[in-house]
């Protein structure tokens, strides 16, 4: 009982009862003929929810109808149910046994528009059964928020949009991945805190986050829990409480409930990471079998494709370069390959990301997109991106990349709805892309006008190409060989910086794989220390001997990701102000003022930042990818903090971050600088002595000129 009671006291200010909401209430069915009951809301402005409906399935041709007249007449709007596509007819009503029914309602038609809704037989004319709208119905509508609040890791999207009471989709997400241990968070405040939950990630998944470059997700709230009950949703790293960036959810959102209406999340098998991370399931699916295949472009294009329920998904496998594409897709014309109206997929490895991309376009003209008119990303032309990346690989000089392509019209005025019944006439290219990675001129791999290729794409084993370019991708493993494997890199040597007085110390990224977790074996936040041009070098100082360290950490206390107090400590994690009853020694850069610990070496922000080329493992030497980053400085000063050893103190202090753990590493103190051999670095450190003595130099003019200054 009192662990049950520690729990309530725990969560209590996440969790919340919330009752049955199925959206703004319109009415109950009045009953005529053939049993018809059932109560009616109205779930948003397009959608229709009816719970408990009734009907015995007797009547000859019966549907659900609506329409604006004031009451039920043979004029009016037939909402299939089941959904139907394609032009396909809708089927007559069958049996109902109090069931819920979510009827999405046929484009252009809004619910407050409507005046009834009638179960109508449409051969003899009869209203079985109906009801009438209220006047001046408010349908649930999904609610816009402001963009994330940007912190740390290049954090930002666009506005964030509350679809239903579960489902928040973000669109244009950033953030660079180098978070140790950050995760969706949702919880109660005015600012998120440690006393939150996690929610999975778009694929239901609760990996650690990816990276994100400009992508569109949903993510589904856990559990029972509904929008009601959070306060903020932010990304969050949970071993150091650090927040990232965030979004505040306003209270008593008038939003739609979470009843199926919005699109369904990826399969279980998708996964957009490289390397993959599956989520573990109750009940696996079996991934698709690419039965069929067609070649495309004398053989540098092959497409396979397996259909679904509500898509298509297709595998592109092409021989492509590096920041090149591939796009496939309907061609503009019927009766010809066509490149004006296509509707095509643009496809390619990011090689600055490392992510595997495929973009909706619509083809208008034969020029680059200017966001008005050409080649374009529908997303450049207010529509969405129709695709969903599933995976993707680089091997033997072939790109493979698995999308899935809805069969429905979701952009009216830019796609092109993929035919269930027949032929569909196909159009291909390769290109290269431009500077903002998009689809550039293809150079004349593409098909021609004679070329005709057309594809039932729901007419299973009929096409095959002779030898299969990627022929071992067809089977998405739960170990993902789909993706490349990733080799163990070699950390980068570790820089010992000796007989050096002046120690410049900024911040910058981690370098990987190769940089502080590789070299210190600890985990790293995303952010470490740089010295003198270094990333955390080991420092030598001689006890007795006073040396200056010029910090330009971050002094912006409203912001964590620019706020990094240097001292010196005897702790390998640092980080004293999260926890002042440390068993740690602070030997400078910590004051105590009222009997509480206050750092005061914190000056402006000045941080190294990652450029397109900043791979740390494309590069074995640290001087290699330092040429990569690029030195981003706020106004300000820097603070300059004297420290002198003590005769007394240990073989080995740290230099680290009074705010966070683990940005720094080792000083080594001597009691001389001679015979301490041990102490070498890779080459390197003799530049990095020579450039703190002129660092030392310029320090001292400056000095001299302000004491003659005052002098005169």
């Amino acid at each position: 009982m009192m662990l049950l009671f520690g729990l309530f006291i725990i969560f209590g200010g996440v969790f919340q009862c919330q009752g049955e909401y199925y959206g703004t209430f319109i009415g109950n069915f009045q009953t005529f003929a053939h049993s018809i009951a059932g109560t009616v809301y109205a779930v948003s402005d397009d959608a229709i929810f009816i719970k408990g409906f009734v009907y015995d399935g007797t009547g000859p041709d019966a549907f659900f109808w609506t329409g604006v007249s004031p009451r039920p007449e043979p004029r009016g709007t037939l909402i299939p149910y089941p959904e139907v596509r394609d032009g396909r007819d809708a089927a007559p009503l069958k049996r109902f046994e109090s069931e819920d029914i979510l009827l999405k309602l046929p484009p252009g038609t809004k619910v407050r528009d409507l005046r009834w809704l009638s179960v109508w037989c449409r051969r003899f004319t009869v209203d079985f059964g109906s009801l009438l709208f209220p006047p001046n119905i408010e349908p649930p509508m999904p609610q816009t928020l402001p963009e994330f609040k940007r912190f740390a890791h290049g954090v930002r999207s666009g506005n964030v949009t509350i679809l239903d009471e579960k489902t928040i989709y973000i669109p244009n997400l950033h953030y660079d991945g180098e978070g140790p241990d950050a995760f969706f968070w949702v919880g109660n405040g005015t600012s998120p805190n440690p006393e939150g939950i996690k929610v999975a990630n778009e694929v239901g998944s609760f990996d650690l986050l990816r990276s994100y470059h400009g992508e569109d997700i949903e993510i589904q709230l856990p559990g029972d829990f509904t929008i009601h009950d959070i306060e903020y949703l932010s990304i969050w790293c949970i071993r150091y409480r650090e927040n990232f960036g965030h979004v505040i959810i306003p209270k008593n959102l008038q939003v739609p409930p979470a009843l199926g209406q919005t699109k369904l999340t990826p399969p279980w098998w998708y996964f957009p990471t490289v390397p993959p991370r599956l989520p573990k399931v109750q009940d696996p699916v079996e991934p698709p079998t690419f039965s069929s295949c067609l070649e495309f472009l004398d053989g540098k294009l092959q497409v396979s494709w397996a259909p679904d329920t509500e898509s298509v998904i297709i595998k592109l496998s092409g021989r492509i370069k590096d920041n090149q594409y591939m796009a496939f897709g309907l061609s503009g014309a019927e009766d010809r390959s066509q490149m004006i109206n296509g509707d095509v997929t643009v496809a390619f490895h990011d090689v600055e990301t490392q992510q595997f991309v495929a973009e909706d376009y619509f083809l208008q003209a034969k020029s680059q997109c200017d966001g008005v008119n050409g080649v374009c990303p529908d997303r450049r032309l207010g529509g969405s991106n129709d695709v969903i990346v599933l995976g993707g690989r680089r091997h033997n000089g072939i790109t493979t990349i698995i999308y899935r392509k809805n069969i429905e019209n979701l952009d009216s005025r830019l796609d092109r709805p993929i035919s269930t019944t027949g032929y569909a006439n196909m159009i291909a290219a390769i290109g290269p892309l431009n500077q903002r990675k998009e689809a550039n001129y293809h150079g004349g791999d593409r098909t021609g006008p004679d070329e005709i290729r057309r594809i039932n794409f729901f007419q299973r084993d009929v096409l095959g190409c002779p030898v299969p370019l990627d022929k071992d991708i067809d089977a998405i493993s739960e170990k993902g060989e789909i993706a490349p494997e990733m080799k163990k890199l070699k950390p980068w040597d570790p820089m010992v910086l000796k007989n050096v007085d002046v120690f410049h110390v900024k911040i910058g990224p981690t370098g990987g794989d190769r940089g502080y977790t590789a070299i210190t074996g600890n985990p790293s936040w995303g952010l470490a220390f740089y010295v003198n041009d270094y990333l955390i070098p080991e420092l030598v100082l001689e006890r007795g001997k006073t040396y200056t360290f010029v910090v330009e950490t971050g002094n912006d206390q409203t912001n964590p990701a620019e706020y990094h107090p240097f001292y010196i400590t005897d702790s390998e994690e640092g980080g004293l102000g999260q926890n002042s009853d440390a068993q740690q020694v602070a030997y400078a850069g910590v004051a105590v003022v009222d009997g509480q610990y206050v750092p005061t070496a914190a000056g402006r922000h000045c941080r190294y930042v990652v450029g397109p080329n900043s791979k740390p493992e494309l590069y074995s030497r640290f001087e290699d990818y330092f040429k990569t980053l690029t030195l981003e400085c706020k106004d300000g000063n820097p603070h300059y903090l004297t420290f002198t050893v003590p005769a007394n103190a240990p073989d080995e202090l740290y230099y680290q971050c009074y705010t966070h753990t683990s940005l720094g590493w080792k000083i080594h103190i001597v009691d001389d600088h001679s015979g301490h051999h041990q102490f070498t670095g890779h080459a390197g450190a003799e530049r990095a002595a020579q450039h703190s003595g002129a660092s030392s130099l310029c320090l001292s003019s400056i000095i001299f000129l302000i004491f003659v200054r005052m002098w005169c």
